[in-house]
């Protein structure tokens, strides 16, 4: 049973434009009703790190991917500008929202002062791209979530759907942790198992797994209402970890018969 107000929560996420509008948009719908999203960090998307710019991105990800890759995400990225539901501030706006934009990491002094005005009980985090320093994760009372597409201490680290893929593995899942001073390797609130059926895209197995791991958010955040916290271990002794894919990486996804989309 819940007791007290409610829970004020600050998600931290990014501008993504290709899966994350509409699951946001899902989650909002569903927030616990002794919780509420008091604001939005909304950072600038950086699959390669938030010092290069734009164009060194593009060139990066078009040399690793292939051009294939690159050309079929790039017209999914210009046709993102046109269409509103695949737009993260929009889905913010039409709950009424308010967006924090930082100048500066979100470990400075600063940003955490702009968050702090929230008075966040909870942050979580969905695509977060820095790491969070404890100053950071100290901000909330009942501390910072991260939601990581894959069912840790197994495929820590980056883009886990390829690398599922690539492993061969019969089985994915995705998995809601608190955000500890390691990489993917906090305590686990929820945890849920998702099969990967043969000849699935990477593109479909990010389409699935996200909308899971929103009902995996809303299942953390009513554990953390009701102080119902039996956590999962995320035991460092059976973590494997990966990192972004090279070229040879890729050439073998594809050698393997698997599909980006």
């Amino acid at each position: 049973m819940y007791f007290g107000e409610k829970m004020n929560i600050v998600l931290i996420t990014q501008d993504e434009p290709f899966f994350l509008a509409e699951n946001l948009r899902y989650l909002l719908d569903k927030i616990p009703v002794h919780s509420s999203v008091r604001a939005c960090v909304v950072l600038s998307p950086s699959p390669f790190g938030r010092k290069k710019s734009f164009l060194s991105k593009a060139m990066e990800t078009r040399k690793i991917f292939g051009n294939g890759f690159f050309f079929y995400y790039g017209i999914k990225y210009i046709l993102s500008k046109f269409d509103k539901r695949k737009n993260v501030v929009k889905v913010l706006n039409d709950f009424d929202i308010p967006i924090i934009y930082l100048e500066k990491s979100i470990n400075n002094k600063v940003s955490l002062g702009l968050i702090q005005q929230y008075k966040p009980d909870l942050l979580i985090s969905i695509l977060g791209n820095e790491i969070f320093k404890k100053s950071l994760r100290e901000l909330p009372t009942k501390g910072c979530l991260n939601l990581h597409t894959a069912l840790l201490p197994k495929y820590r680290g980056l883009m886990p759907t390829f690398w599922v893929l690539k492993n061969n593995e019969k089985q994915t899942g995705v998995s809601v942790f608190f955000v500890d001073e390691d990489i993917d390797s906090g305590k686990i609130v929820a945890q849920r198992v998702v099969e990967i059926p043969n000849g699935i895209s990477q593109e479909q197995l990010i389409q699935i797994t996200k909308k899971i791991g929103m009902q995996a958010i809303i299942e953390s955040i009513e554990k953390i209402e009701k102080g119902n916290l039996n956590t999962i271990e995320n035991n460092d002794d059976e973590a494997t970890y990966y990192s972004m894919p090279t070229r040879e990486d890729v050439k073998d996804f594809m050698k393997k018969g698997k599909r980006f989309y």
